[in-house]
């Protein structure tokens, strides 16, 4: 069978693009095989076809996870993997009913968003400003530029991530 593998990176809170670009390569003939190492997707060449992918971000453990799929197969979501803590759904346009999707409201796509940033956002920016406490401490950051550029550079980008995540939390909040 042809395969196809590409890199691609989708920001943490960008599920939704991920699953219209693998909506897209599904109906350009590449169904997604397996996502590994650094975002290399593989794609295996098929028949062109309107595929739904959806995505769940779950960090449960391993007991649950039977039933979780269970509950997804019942509803005919075929599971393709896990990914770092996002599981990977898919199901053919002609076996929806309407504008079927594995969440059913505005409140499980809030809940969802906020799983992401408390497992993926507020560990690491934990890390990084202990890592910036230490230096300021230490007297370490005044000595060089590129350290204070870059930690500046780092605090900007988080910044930025906080406001995505809030006002995204906040629009599907508000949709009630």
């Amino acid at each position: 069978m042809k395969t196809k593998k590409v890199w691609k990176t989708f920001s943490i809170f960008a599920y939704e693009k991920e699953q219209a670009y693998l909506r897209k390569m599904h109906n350009a003939g590449w169904k997604l095989r397996r996502i590994s190492g650094l975002n290399l997707y593989t794609f295996e060449a098929c028949a062109p076809e309107d595929v739904i992918y959806q995505l769940d971000y779950n960090p449960q453990t391993d007991m649950d996870k039977a039933e979780y799929l269970q509950m997804f197969e019942d509803c005919g979501w075929e599971y393709i993997q896990d990914y770092a803590q996002y599981s990977y759904f898919r199901k053919p346009a002609s076996a929806m009913q309407g504008t079927e999707e594995i969440f059913c409201d505005d409140d499980s796509r809030a809940q969802m968003l906020l799983r992401i940033f408390k497992h993926r956002y507020l560990p690491f920016a934990a890390l990084v400003l202990l890592n910036l406490l230490i230096l300021l401490m230490n007297g370490d950051i005044y000595d060089s530029c590129i350290i204070t550029a870059l930690y500046c550079g780092i605090i900007v980008l988080y910044i930025a991530v906080l406001i995505t995540f809030v006002v995204r939390y906040r629009k599907f909040k508000n949709r009630r």
